[in-house]
């Protein structure tokens, strides 16, 4: 076996080592992006409770999420969700774990935080960077937040 294939081999490892590798840098990434956003969550709306603002938002948006066959509750979960996904998804695991909203209930609103999750991040990160014009941010932000609609619509129907 000549050096050249002998070092290419010690480079590439085992799939075991690949695995591995793979795993440590997802725990980092989860642990310096996302949990923190998760931990907030379930602090925030732990708040919301203590307080009773979370009957108040669930009296005033009870209408509007009837409509979709949501607790007037799950719009703190879309609030959360558009300024993070991971906040929304502490936000829907919180609710849930408190009984406030149901496993049906949760399914319904996981393609509206994967559809318009994080939108206040991304405006500075994605759109001011990229040129895009001021005016042109409602239009966006409402194109994902009507794609959240249609996505909780649909799974209304199939859930």
């Amino acid at each position: 076996m000549s050096t050249n294939q002998t070092t290419t081999q010690a480079k590439k490892g085992t799939i075991i080592d690949a695995f591995i590798e793979g795993a440590r840098n997802g725990f980092n990434i989860a642990m310096t992006s996302m949990m923190p956003n998760v931990v907030f969550a379930f602090a925030l709306i732990r708040i919301l409770d203590l307080t009773g603002l979370t009957a108040i938002i669930g009296k005033v948006f009870d209408p509007v999420m009837g409509l979709l066959s949501l607790p007037g509750i799950a719009a703190t979960v879309l609030m959360a969700s558009w300024l993070s996904t991971g906040g929304g998804v502490g936000v829907a695991a919180s609710l849930y774990i408190g009984g406030q909203i149901s496993g049906v209930d949760v399914t319904i609103l996981l393609p509206a935080i994967m559809l318009m999750g994080s939108q206040v991040q991304y405006m500075g990160r994605i759109l001011g960077t990229g040129g895009v014009k001021n005016k042109y941010y409602i239009l966006m932000f409402g194109i994902s937040i009507l794609n959240s609609i249609i996505g909780m619509i649909i799974m209304n129907i199939f859930v």
